[in-house]
């Protein structure tokens, strides 16, 4: 595997996730009917670089199942990747700000992230 590729897969893979992100950022906003929105703008940056960070180590590893392991099934693979990420948010008290059904919308953001993360690697690295 290239340098080139893995670079081009992860900047395909940084740019989904700030753009889901973001939107889970305004979702948020919206369904929390929040005036203090700017709480959460402010700390998109902070998201945004843990991202980043999220993406490369994603395709790190997308690299290894692809290049090695095989592309069959890849979509369960990156599911269970979501899951993993997501469960701190499954098992933790909700915060008083946040209904059940806003962390749940969390929640599925994180799996449909991970899921298209998948596809794009999929489509990029195999």
């Amino acid at each position: 595997m290239t340098f080139a590729r893995l670079a081009v897969a992860w900047i395909m893979v940084a740019g989904w996730f700030a753009i889901a992100t973001v939107a889970n950022i305004v979702t948020m906003v919206r369904a929390t009917k929040s005036q203090d929105a700017v709480t959460y703008i402010g700390v998109l940056p902070h998201y945004l670089k843990r991202r980043l960070l999220e993406a490369a180590v994603l395709t790190l590893i997308a690299s290894l199942w692809f290049d090695t392991l095989g592309s069959g099934e890849w979509w369960l693979l990156f599911l269970l990747f979501g899951a993993l990420v997501s469960s701190s948010k499954q098992f933790a008290p909700a915060p008083d700000n946040l209904s059940r059904g806003v962390l749940i919308a969390d929640i599925v953001f994180d799996l449909a992230r991970y899921v298209g993360a998948g596809a794009l690697l999929a489509w990029r690295l195999s």
